[in-house]
């Protein structure tokens, strides 16, 4: 199974989206075809939130008037996605480092999205031990690490985030 799933990810339209997931740390050939298949086409998505909300990592809330009271995450969405993502955050307890095998499935891919996932280890690892020091539970912590790798599977899946930083550049 896993062979032929990664031969999906090895052939057009796929093959792109699917070698840029694989440079994250806790994505490999598996997860990357699988969120590339049931996410489609990410031009959908207009921002990183709109993703998260898809996915259903974003808080609930209960609000009225003056009163404000955010709950758990919503859990609507896509819950296959959101398994693979909080699953993938796992990864990110450690400090960061590029392993021999993540080493080897960046080699060849672009700058800019070896650029993200490299910001992304840095900024998750940070996250997630910040938190556990300011003693959130790792759960919640791992949601919270989620919802912020999904912005950055974002920022080099969307087309209009890559167009965005060709012109800065």
């Amino acid at each position: 199974m896993d062979a032929r799933l990664a031969e999906f990810g090895g052939q057009e339209p796929h093959r792109e989206n699917v070698a840029a997931l694989r440079c994250f740390k806790g994505i490999d050939t598996v997860t990357a075809v699988c969120l590339v298949a049931e996410l489609h086409d990410f031009r959908r998505f207009h921002s990183p939130r709109h993703l998260a909300a898809y996915v259903g990592l974003v808080p609930s809330e209960h609000s009225s008037g003056e009163r404000e009271r955010r709950g758990s995450i919503t859990k609507t969405g896509n819950r296959h996605v959101r398994r693979l993502l909080v699953e993938a955050s796992w990864h990110h307890r450690h400090r960061p480092a590029r392993s021999a095998p993540l080493r080897a499935r960046r080699e060849g891919q672009p700058a800019r999205v070896l650029a993200v996932a490299d910001r992304a280890q840095e900024r998750l690892s940070a996250r997630y031990r910040r938190m556990s020091e300011h003693g959130k539970v790792h759960p919640k912590t791992i949601v919270a690490v989620a919802r912020e790798l999904c912005g950055y599977l974002w920022a080099v899946l969307h087309p209009a985030a890559a167009m965005t930083r060709a012109r800065s550049a």
